[in-house]
């Protein structure tokens, strides 16, 4: 069976370019034979690839097994990892189910593998990863940028997948305001806890996404990587690294500013349930006026006060009214009631 039959549906593009232009498709069968030119790289784009095709990309291009093994399974932490001719960098996208905002978001994850070498880039996409046709045109648009080679379409991939974080940040942060009004002018229960510790946890789950691409980005501008990586495109990874810290940094206030949520509800949870307390004593006391003064007028002695007097019943009666609305009166004051 020809590599073709294996991959159908998997090759999203194969595409070579010479000196920063699109020269045009490429037969998987012609990479090794194209990329031999000078001045000329391949870019393919795959997604959720079978075995058989990732094998194919490792001849094609000198690939390490357990790069491969890691492209294949897929469920990796962002990384990069050096290999002979090659790296291996490891990002995840984040994108919003529905971009409308809303009182509660959901953030699905993505997985995207690249292979770069020096005169090949390899995408590889795994889940929710949105595809790059937004990429090639950008840097297709800008010749002389992509003259750069295959580390310029790093860059490219690398900033369009971080700008994708911003909009989630905000979207979350838009929620939290939800939430913390919901907190102030709601009564508690528990679907608003509920929904603290939700939001909590996506911003721990994104975070530990966009964490580790600042020092990924903050390594691709050192010297490490030479051969793979032109001095004229290290800057451009330090704009990744700012729009990585920046990001890295709003989730860290809407975090601060959620612990602050969190503490006012149980706060006001607390206030709650003194207030109840307080008006259970205070109606409490209320009842045992009543109740001492019926205890000491049931007691059954001969000899009592206005045991046998005319009015004596309509008095202890009235001596409970007054003193229960006197009691009641000094809890009222005090705002206990």
């Amino acid at each position: 069976m020809t590599s073709t039959a294996l991959t159908q549906g998997s090759v999203i593009a194969s595409v070579a370019y010479s000196n920063g232009r699109r020269i045009g498709d490429v037969a998987l069968d012609d990479i090794s034979d194209v990329v031999k030119r000078p001045d000329t790289f391949v870019w393919i784009g795959l997604f959720e690839p079978n075995e058989p095709l990732l094998r194919k990309m490792q001849e094609e291009f000198g690939l390490h097994d357990l790069a491969i093994e890691d492209a294949l399974t897929a469920h990796q932490r962002p990384k990069i990892e050096r290999y002979e001719n090659s790296l291996f960098v490891v990002l995840r996208t984040a994108q919003i189910e529905n971009p409308e905002p809303r009182e509660s978001c959901t953030v699905n994850y993505g997985e995207i593998h690249i292979f770069l070498g020096r005169n090949f880039i390899l995408t590889v996409r795994h889940g929710w990863a949105t595809g790059f046709t937004q990429v090639r045109t950008r840097t297709e648009s800008t010749p002389d940028l992509l003259k750069q080679g295959p580390a310029f379409v790093l860059y490219a991939i690398m900033d369009f997948i971080v700008d994708q974080y911003f909009p989630i940040v905000d979207a979350l942060g838009e929620e939290l305001e939800t939430l913390e009004q919901r907190v102030l002018s709601e009564p508690f229960n528990r679907e608003t806890t509920t929904h603290i510790y939700k939001l909590k946890r996506d911003l721990i789950s994104l975070k530990r996404v966009v964490a580790p691409v600042i020092e990924m980005s903050a390594r691709l501008q050192r010297f490490e990587d030479e051969d793979l990586i032109p001095l004229a495109t290290r800057p451009y990874f330090r704009d990744v690294y700012d729009h990585t810290l920046r990001i890295n940094e709003m989730i860290d206030s809407v975090q601060d500013l959620l612990g602050t949520a969190l503490e006012a509800h149980l706060s006001l949870l607390s206030v709650s349930q003194n207030a109840d307390m307080r008006r259970l004593a205070a109606y409490a006391a209320i009842f045992a006026v009543a109740t001492a003064i019926a205890g000491i007028y049931g007691m059954n002695f001969d000899y009592m006060p206005e045991l046998h007097w005319r009015f004596g019943y309509p008095f202890a009666v009235g001596l409970i009214v007054v003193a229960c609305w006197w009691v009641y009166s000094r809890f009222k004051k005090a705002k206990w009631l």
